[in-house]
């Protein structure tokens, strides 16, 4: 008996010492440098932040108007030299994974940005495209993908949807989500869902059609006015960005990144061109990747594309989960953190590189009537 005591006292010491071991490795390895991914556009890119009220609409969440932060990335010339934007500045840093998962995840300080701070706008004019972010999710953390788009000639508006987002900053002081505001359901097929999400939808919707419009308000010499805004969204983001550009009879195109659809929308449809991207387990195409657990979304994307009377594109990217479609690709994450987060087997500046592609390869050829995008067309 003593010595089975002893042998377990010797393992248990082992696998204390093992795991201290491996966390002493993590912390050296998250102290390394990390940097966003090179752009491929034509232009540098510049960065500045801004809080809007949109004073005549009432916020269903609180007693006042509707009050956003958005971030705006714009091309700059290639030229132009100044100091480089904080990832994640001041309260945004609050984005980061709480203790103790932080420990696994690279600090946002470390993490280079290749935005510019507040540096002039290049000379011309440009389209507006509103970025949408993911449920709980914030603006910043598609820094990649706006970036990308404003190195190719966009003004990207990347609106945190207030009180649904985890975390979004007004005033220098950190907003917290609301339940009612950021439904958890989201996504399992139940009618209470569906209908949750068909509510919150007009709320993104019309916070994306109000960042158009003051993008416009700001900038009135950079916007290129012939041309309506895109709208570009991630997950919930994406069903409000069908939904805005439905609303919006000047919408020149919209993109929804593996967002299962929501709104009037599913039944309406969209007029202009539409491109849906969905990861391996996802059928928001209205075909079911190779991992799809269920269902749920396929019936509605079904639906919204026999509504809809523009061209459409779909494609789903290999070896992708959720995640694959956020700066979540970026990050330094450790075992066992990155096997909890929904990221998939393709390499992750892999996946973001193919997003940005499809992205970038559609927009131009919406707005521009470049080569199509090598997505096949969407079947309904």
């Amino acid at each position: 008996m003593r010595r089975v005591r002893t042998g377990v006292v010797i393992l248990l010491l082992v696998a204390l010492l093992g795991g201290a071991g491996y966390v002493g490795w993590v912390l050296v390895q998250r102290s390394e440098p990390v940097s966003l991914p090179e752009t491929t556009g034509s232009f540098q890119v510049g960065r500045r932040t801004f809080e809007w009220t949109d004073t005549p609409r009432r916020d269903p969440y609180v007693n006042g108007p509707r009050r956003l932060a958005v971030w705006l990335w714009y091309p700059v010339a290639k030229e132009t030299t100044g100091q480089h934007v904080q990832y994640a500045p001041d309260e945004w840093s609050g984005l980061h994974l709480k203790a103790p998962a932080s420990v696994f995840q690279g600090p946002f300080d470390i993490l280079q940005d290749r935005a510019l701070d507040r540096v002039a706008v290049a000379p011309g004019r440009f389209p507006v495209v509103v970025l949408m972010p993911g449920m709980g999710l914030s603006a910043p953390m598609y820094a990649a993908l706006a970036e990308e788009l404003a190195s190719h000639g966009y003004l990207v508006a990347g609106v945190t949807p207030t009180y649904s987002a985890k975390l979004t900053v007004l005033g220098g002081h950190p907003v917290e989500s609301k339940p009612e505001a950021s439904p958890s359901n989201l996504g399992d097929g139940s009618e209470g869902s569906q209908q949750a999400g068909d509510s919150l939808v007009k709320v993104w919707a019309a916070d994306a059609r109000f960042a158009a419009g003051m993008v416009a308000k700001e900038l009135p010499n950079s916007v290129q006015s012939a041309v309506g805004p895109s709208y570009v969204g991630h997950s919930f983001g994406g069903a409000a960005s069908l939904e805005a550009c439905r609303l919006d009879q000047r919408c020149a195109a919209a993109v929804d990144l593996d967002g299962m659809q929501f709104g009037e929308v599913v039944q309406k449809g969209v007029k202009a061109p539409m491109l849906l991207l969905g990861a391996d387990d996802s059928c928001i195409t209205s075909v079911c990747g190779p991992d799809a657990g269920n269902d749920a979304a396929r019936d509605r994307a079904i639906s919204l594309l026999k509504a809809s009377s523009g061209t459409s594109w779909c494609a789903t990217i290999p070896g992708t989960r959720h995640f694959n479609f956020t700066d979540y690709g970026v990050y330094y994450l450790a075992y066992p953190l990155r096997k909890y987060l929904p990221l998939g087997t393709a390499g992750p500046r892999h996946a973001l590189t193919v997003t940005n592609g499809y992205v970038t390869t559609f927009l131009s050829h919406a707005i521009y009537k470049t080569a199509a995008p090598g997505a096949p067309a969407c079947k309904s």
